[in-house]
């Protein structure tokens, strides 16, 4: 029998876990971000104060990202790239940094791949020469190295990442919980396979989806959401909207980003 995983938004966010979780989110730089998501989440914490002391882990972190460190929710961040791409810094990380109050594990492409491929295979680490000969380990003491038995070489061995919840913002999905995210995958695939719970939200639900990127047995919950990336873009669906991101940049950190934000879920729907 299928089972039907829809799920409202509030219901959604209380799946998060309410001190100290780790949640990935989905997509990569300024596409196909799981925003109405972070901006419930982030209503949820300005309301009741959970959940807070949040570890987020992204292979890029941006505006989806920022919102949430900027309300205060976010311990720490593991990501090889946290910034808004052309439209410049990321102003509440860049801030929360630079007044200390953000622990920021450093990461590279490679040690978040090869982290998540651990995990995925079931052991504690993966080796790699990634990192060697560089300043990197001085930067993460829990990152050991191993001599490969067979070769003699010295490697990294890259500790197993994990995460309690991911989001991913799909372009359809069906209640069953299949989706389909377009040909720019990020890491979605593999977060959808390390993380304990795997939220999904849509652009829209379908009674029956034929092809699927993420498949249900993964999926714990869906919720459509037309523009749940926006301003982010989703392609074909719609384009990033260049003007509210830099909206975001001037209004974060003041009195007007409340408004702001406001605004946003009154928009009229991208063309």
């Amino acid at each position: 029998m299928r089972r039907d995983k829809r799920v409202s938004m509030p219901e959604a966010v209380g799946l998060i876990p309410g001190e100290g979780g780790v949640i990935a989110l989905g997509g990569t730089t300024l596409y196909r971000r799981p925003m109405a998501f972070s901006l419930a989440l982030r209503a949820q914490f300005l309301g009741a104060g959970r959940p807070h002391g949040l570890t987020l882990l992204c292979f890029t972190a941006g505006l989806e990202s920022d919102l949430l460190v900027g309300a205060g929710m976010v311990q720490r961040v593991r990501t090889c790239y946290f910034g808004l791409e052309a439209f410049g810094f990321a102003p509440a990380f860049t801030e929360a940094v630079h007044a200390g109050r953000l622990e920021v594990i450093e990461e590279s492409e490679a040690s978040l791949a090869m982290g998540i491929r651990a995990r995925m295979a079931g052991i504690g680490f993966m080796p790699s020469a990634a990192w060697i000969g560089t300043d990197m380990p001085s930067l993460r003491p829990d990152v050991r190295t191993v001599i490969d038995p067979y070769s003699g070489e010295e490697l990294m061995a890259f500790p197993a990442i994990g995460c309690d919840t991911a989001i991913i913002h799909a372009l359809e999905a069906d209640r069953e919980g299949n989706a389909a995210i377009g040909r720019h995958w990020g890491l979605d695939h593999e977060l959808s396979l390390v993380a304990e719970t795997v939220i999904v939200t849509a652009e829209r639900l379908v009674d029956r989806l034929e092809e699927a990127d993420i498949v249900a047995p993964a999926v714990d919950a869906v919720v459509e959401t037309p523009r749940g990336a926006w301003p982010t873009s989703c392609y074909p669906q719609y384009p990033l909207d260049g003007r509210s991101i830099l909206a975001y940049q001037e209004a974060a950190g003041t009195p007007a980003l409340d408004a702001l934000l406001a605004s946003w879920a009154n928009a009229p729907s991208p063309s």
